[in-house]
């Protein structure tokens, strides 16, 4: 059902599905059900983003996860403050340090016993982005909630993937913290060392996504040692002057790794649109004082040296980041959602 222009969106309240034949009518019904908790599950991501940055702090987002991994048989494990700084995520601590919430890592494990693989997906969790020291204009800066779309895409994909039970095994990882102003809160020149031993030198502090990332990443990495890895972000500004607000940026050290998302962006109606990570860009996000800063040259590629950084705490595994920031809200004239609401973009 399409909207006539200017009208408002078509409610759809009942589908009728007529089969050609009676041997087709089990694969419709295994479909139709399947595509049910696809929507529903799209739908709990809205909403989860929705949410005021009051209602939803990095512990009350894992509550969330620990809430739907029990129902489903998920392995759930949720890292706090203390935990991080065993793990020495600096990256993480560093973003989270400007406010009285604790940060979260958030990691779901769901397991099948004929799986030949094992996929990552890992998503940005910031509850709340006021930009840091690296203050944001005030007059948006409300829509900063929608800063854990990625999270969300995460998640309500877990959710997902715990119900429909495919033959593959997934590990959902969710960085999450609240970038504030406070008294303790990172500034520019700020020196932190990463979870993989790697320096980066903090020239802005609104840069905090990636932070949070760079340590997920190595982290999952590591400890799980996937097939693939996959990230969601609302990564940068960047990428909505590329492309507005109707197709995610998509950065990969694996042309086939992109290929294959292509598919499934093509089959969900969840666009993607690669970017080169050419080496020229690498280099503009090496640091003076440390290994890295956290931000490449004011105005340059900054999707892409964003992407270039994140690069630098994948060793060896297939990785793809998808940069969300235009397309996790704010899309116009798309008759079946509001701009001012989250759009769930990524669960599909």
């Amino acid at each position: 059902f399409k909207a006539e222009a200017g009208n408002a969106a078509v409610g759809v309240e009942e589908i009728s599905i007529i089969a050609g034949d009676e041997s087709s009518q089990a694969d419709l019904r295994e479909g139709c059900a399947r595509t049910a908790i696809e929507c529903k599950n799209v739908n709990w991501a809205r909403d989860l983003s929705n949410r005021p940055p009051n209602a939803l702090t990095p512990a009350i987002l894992a509550e969330f996860a620990e809430s739907f991994a029990e129902e489903l048989g998920l392995d759930c494990t949720i890292f706090g403050d203390e935990e991080l700084d065993q793990h020495g995520m600096n990256g993480i601590l560093s973003v989270s340090q400007g406010s009285s919430e604790e940060a979260r890592l958030i990691t779901l494990e769901y397991k099948h016993d004929n799986a030949k693989e094992t996929l990552a997906i890992v998503g940005k969790g910031v509850t709340f982005d006021t930009g840091g020291i690296s203050i944001k204009p005030g007059t948006d800066m409300h829509e900063m909630k929608y800063d854990m779309c990625g999270a969300a895409a995460v998640l309500g994909a877990m959710k997902c993937i715990g119900e429909l039970k495919p033959e593959i095994n997934v590990i959902g990882v969710v960085p999450s913290a609240e970038n504030k102003t406070g008294s303790e809160a990172y500034v520019p020149g700020d020196i932190i060392r990463m979870y993989n031993g790697k320096t980066v030198e903090v020239h802005n502090t609104d840069a905090e996504g990636r932070m949070l990332l760079a340590d997920a990443l190595a982290y999952t990495e590591k400890t799980f040692k996937p097939d693939a890895i996959v990230d969601f972000a609302t990564l940068t500004g960047a990428v909505v002057v590329s492309l507005g607000h109707y197709a995610a940026g998509v950065f990969s050290n694996d042309d086939s790794l992109v290929n294959e998302l292509e598919i499934a962006a093509d089959a969900s109606g969840e666009r993607v649109w690669p970017f080169p990570m050419w080496g020229d860009y690498a280099r503009l996000v090496e640091g003076t004082h440390a290994d890295l800063c956290n931000i490449g040259p004011r105005g340059e590629a900054g999707s892409i040296t964003a992407a270039c950084f994140l690069s630098n705490f994948i060793e060896h595994t297939r990785w793809a980041h998808v940069d969300i920031a235009g397309t996790a809200w704010g899309g116009k004239h798309i008759s079946y959602l509001n701009s001012k609401h989250a759009t769930g973009y990524g669960v599909r």
